[in-house]
């Protein structure tokens, strides 16, 4: 049995154990004895040994021979497949391009090692251009930062001690499954589970109270919430003076949003946010947990900055199981040692399709070499996206398992390891628990670790820098090597023995109480709110919303596969077999639409043809479809993001506005060549 831990980009990061018998991985399970993963792994990673011994595993370096996209390739060695890539690279960095080559990566492993860390440091010494890999996350973080300087929140298993519990935008039974057991065990004490959501989800069903709020109209509702507070006498005045700053902007804020207003704009009930104000102070510990979901939006930082401020002026944090739990990614980014890094060249992950399609873009992108992504499924404006996949003079490498919607297009595609067949470290971001990933067999076939690909990628470009030849045991050590108290008793070889320890954090810590090491205790600065909104919202009476109606939200709602490393899978396909679009039953009747017909849902950006699902899931005006699914799916060969917005923030720095996007749906064919 050989201990290790689980990859994706979700916040349970699952310590698992892998059984082998004469080399062959034969089962995987839960760790039993982990307290948050407590034995059981969700369906998809349940499956995640066929995945291993697939038999469309790609286990040898490809060239591609056909046209791009359409994934013609013939087997070719190592020693070809990275003297062309390396020689393609020399060439650009003679001539004095390097900017032109573009190292495109995500979470798609997101251990501490495999991520990226030694083909970063490759990419930085060629001084190749980056991508600030802030699709999701970074806009919550920076809006909760804001107030609490750094993100610290509370250790989400806290909720355990909470009596009231506010589900914000999030799905915890899909998405964050192992945290849903803290919840239910808080329930059975007598706590209240409430979620605010714009979509009834599994856990919106699942909940005493679920509160369907319009979407992006968050911040109203939070200064609904405070207005009441402050009205009804509900503060602690002396926790707000000595522990905030900026009360008297945030007051004047809520003065101006009564329920009756927060009702208008939120279609929550007047009575329902009072109502709410009162529980979360006379049931403390008042525990607010939130995560993404709410951040894809224009004003996706006000929401993060709104919720985190709430939280702020509830004064739940001087109890244990009170405050704001969002990431734990800042806890572990403080414990462990961060690796020097040379600044490059970069532009928003987001921007991708228009960088590569824009005839004026500097520095034009001439080599894309992508890693740990999908881009031709994850990323917003995706017909733009293929079509610059699709230049014949730009040089894609693609670095995956399987051939995905974006290795179609790559010229070279470079097979890589699963997680069972490296060593890597396992951080998380919803828990505070560390585990060292140990590699269970050996490689299958000539798939060769991120790590390795780099080292040898370097040697062929003669770059002799020592850091680029560290093992993958030297970069653990490397990143336990900080002295932060956080770590204390936690090393490689404690980590070997056991495969996994929690940080030395004080199960009772309360960030922003607390004198913590190196978690700020100045007062959380608060400051006016504004509840605006985006160009593409329902309500918001533009010209483009008389075109295009109805709202769209793209879901992470099948277990079996949440983001796009499963899309292309048909045994993590949900029982319905394809995607489908969720609508309400006013919209469907007035567009003629019943349950199971073929309709079409488009706007300006491009279109799909979906199966109808009637559903009050969903509310008037709002309409859905899963997110991850590959683009063999639709007649089209698109997926949900041929449809939503592109935008992001002013300063580049922050998620797409994903949920901000507007669209039309009609019977499919009734609306002629529109």
């Amino acid at each position: 049995m050989v201990r290790g831990a689980c990859h994706h980009d979700c916040p349970d990061t699952c310590a698992w154990e892998v059984t082998v018998v004469d080399g062959v991985a034969t089962a995987l399970r839960g760790a039993a004895d982990h307290p948050v993963t407590q034995g059981t792994l969700c369906p998809k990673v349940n499956r995640f040994l066929d995945r291993v011994y697939h038999p469309d595993r790609v286990l040898t370096p490809l060239r591609r021979t056909g046209t791009k996209g359409a994934a013609e390739f013939e087997p070719i060695t190592w020693p070809a497949a990275l003297g062309e890539i390396a020689s393609r690279m020399r060439g650009l960095i003679d001539d004095g391009r390097a900017s032109s080559i573009m190292q495109f990566s995500f979470a798609g492993t997101q251990g501490v090692i495999q991520m990226g860390v030694m083909l970063d440091r490759l990419f930085d010494a060629i001084g190749a251009s980056d991508v600030h890999r802030e699709l999701c996350g970074v806009t919550s973080r920076k809006g909760s930062a804001s107030v609490l300087r750094q993100p610290f929140g509370m250790d989400p298993m806290q909720l355990r001690h909470a009596r009231t519990i506010v589900l914000w935008g999030t799905n915890t039974r899909i998405t964050n499954r192992h945290l849903w057991p803290t919840i239910e065990q808080a329930h059975q004490d007598g706590a209240m589970v409430i979620v605010i959501d714009p979509v009834r989800t599994d856990t919106a069903r699942a909940a005493d109270l679920h509160l369907q709020l319009r979407p992006g109209s968050d911040v109203a509702l939070v200064l609904g919430l405070i207005h009441v507070l402050d009205r009804d006498g509900l503060l602690d005045a002396d926790w707000i003076s000595a522990h905030t700053e900026g009360w008297p902007q945030l007051r004047a804020s809520a003065l101006l949003w009564t329920p009756q207003q927060s009702e208008s704009a939120t279609c929550i009930s007047a009575s329902q946010i009072e109502w709410l104000a009162h529980r979360m102070v006379q049931e403390q510990p008042t525990g607010i947990r939130t995560l993404i979901g709410s951040e894809h939006r224009r004003n996706g930082e006000e929401i993060a900055r709104a919720i985190a401020s709430l939280a702020a002026v509830l004064g739940s944090w001087q109890q244990v199981g009170g405050g704001l739990a969002r990431s734990t990614a800042v806890w572990m980014q403080t414990a462990l040692a961060k690796p020097r890094r040379t600044i490059r060249p970069a532009v928003n992950m987001a921007r991708l399709g228009e960088v590569l399609t824009n005839p004026a873009q500097v520095p034009r992108i001439d080599l894309l070499f992508v890693h740990n992504s999908n881009p031709a499924v994850m990323l917003p404006d995706q017909n733009r996206v293929l079509s610059g996949l699709q230049r014949e003079d730009l040089f894609t490498v693609v670095v995956d398992q399987f051939i995905t919607d974006t290795a179609r297009y790559a010229d070279i595609v470079l097979p890589a390891t699963t997680q069972i067949e490296h060593l890597d470290l396992a951080d998380s971001w919803g828990h505070l628990f560390l585990a060292l990933n140990q590699p269970a067999i050996t490689p299958r076939g000539e798939a060769l670790p991120n790590t390795e690909i780099a080292r040898r990628l370097a040697l062929e470009l003669g770059l002799d820098d020592p850091s680029l030849a560290l093992s993958d045991e030297d970069l653990v050590r490397e990143a336990l090597s900080n002295d932060h108290p956080f770590l204390t008793g936690i090393t490689f070889e404690t980590l070997q023995e056991r495969g996994w320890a929690r940080l030395a954090v004080p199960s009772d810590a309360r960030p922003h109480v607390d004198a913590l090491p190196g978690v700020p205790n100045e007062p959380m600065r608060l400051g006016a709110l504004e509840p605006g909104t985006g160009d593409e919202v329902v309500g918001g009476g533009s010209d483009l919303e008389q075109r295009y109606p109805l709202a769209f939200i793209t879901r992470k709602q099948h277990a079996k596969f949440l983001n796009a490393n499963y899309g292309g899978f048909e045994d993590h396909y949900p029982s319905i077999g394809h995607p489908v679009l969720q609508i309400h039953a006013v919209d469907a009747q007035a567009r003629g639409i019943s349950e199971g017909d073929v309709v079409r849902i488009f706007n300006d950006r491009g279109e799909l043809t979906l199966v109808a699902q009637i559903s009050d899931d969903v509310q008037p005006g709002l309409v859905a479809a899963a997110f991850g699914w590959w683009l063999q799916h639709t007649p089209q060969r698109r997926a949900v993001n041929a449809l939503t917005n592109a935008q992001i923030p002013s300063d580049g720095h922050g998620s797409a506005f994903f949920h901000d996007t507007l669209v039309e749906v009609c019977l499919a064919g009734a609306f002629g060549d529109a």
